[in-house]
């Protein structure tokens, strides 16, 4: 089986391209041309895979490709993933997120519709909830430029498939997390924040809402999710969570509470993190995924949490003692 990753220098796209290797496939890697590159993610495992360069933004890119590369499956994990940043730049995460997607399922339909293909959606789209838990059901209410991209990019996926008899499914992942998180998400904000006041390296911690709960769970987990799919006779859509939800502010006790210390003491809220229009609640219903892919979580919220933690003071206490 060979797979082609868009999104693979990412924390899920690491994680996707380690569970397939360990199935035996062949991996291609689909990568932006840039100035500075960054593989840290996949250092440990570029010789095993094949990188190629092609962009979201530019079809005959992508074409060229799939035509080359021939894949039987691709995952499109490639995205302007920061939430805060579609404020900032909404129309590049449009064409990111919404039309990137439309390109990729476009490149399939010109070179092969049976290839099968794996599209990121994102709990975000439901934004303002309309029901708890979210299923695949729910409304979609987004409450950023984010947001709104990604349930175009869910609906184009839908679209391909009903039109073009394309095994196209997608995976609405609840948020995901691991020590490969980037630095500016909360999660990884916290941990890293917390170990640095732990070894001197700061005093201080600056976040946004507190109060915000998500339905938090490992990213190694949700990928085998996304392969699951894949797997299936027909695509569908697939809510992928734990079930369970969690403030910010617990995420923060927990990850202060391991290392010893009362984060009441060290953390505060600063304004400009709050975004202009918050998402107060996800939690997700993964019954459906459950159900039809036999998948479960195996790591909890404090485990999760914990993990994340133990890297972050290995690598910053690495850092101090050189």
């Amino acid at each position: 089986m060979r797979a082609l990753i868009t999104g693979i220098t990412g924390q899920d796209g690491s994680y996707l391209a380690e569970l397939l290797l360990e199935k035996g496939y062949e991996i291609v890697g689909m990568v932006r041309r840039a100035s500075t590159e960054s593989f840290e993610r996949i250092d440990h495992i570029k010789d095993k895979i094949t990188l190629v360069q092609a962009d979201l933004l530019d079809q005959l890119s992508i074409v060229n490709v799939i035509e080359e590369h021939r894949p039987q499956e691709v995952y499109n994990l490639a995205a302007q993933s920061f939430v805060p940043t579609s404020w900032v730049q909404p129309v590049l995460t449009g064409e990111f997120d919404a039309l990137g997607v439309t390109k990729m399922l476009e490149a399939i339909r010109l070179v092969d519709k049976k290839i099968k293909f794996y599209q990121a959606s994102s709990s975000e789209m439901f934004g303002r909830v309309h029901e708890v838990p979210q299923k695949e059901t729910t409304p979609f209410y987004p409450r950023s430029p984010y947001g709104v991209a990604k349930v175009y990019g869910h609906f184009i996926t839908v679209n391909y498939r009903e039109s073009y008899g394309i095994h196209a499914s997608s995976g609405i992942l609840f948020n995901h997390e691991s020590p490969r998180r980037g630095l500016e998400f909360v999660t990884r904000k916290i941990t890293d924040g917390a170990v640095r006041i732990k070894l001197g390296l700061a005093e201080k911690l600056a976040l946004g809402n507190l109060d915000a709960k998500r339905d938090w769970g490992f990213a190694g987990d949700y990928v085998r999710a996304m392969w699951l799919m894949l797997q299936q006779s027909q695509p569908d859509n697939y809510v992928v969570a734990t079930g369970q939800t969690h403030s910010v502010e617990e995420f923060v006790r927990l990850a202060f509470a391991s290392l010893d210390l009362d984060y009441r003491r060290y953390v505060f809220t600063d304004p400009k993190f709050v975004r202009p229009a918050e998402v107060d609640l996800l939690l997700g219903d993964p019954s459906h995924a459950r159900r039809k892919l036999g998948w479960e979580p195996s790591v909890s919220f404090e485990g999760l949490v914990k993990m994340m933690v133990v890297a972050d003071l290995k690598r910053l206490s690495g850092a101090t003692s050189e």
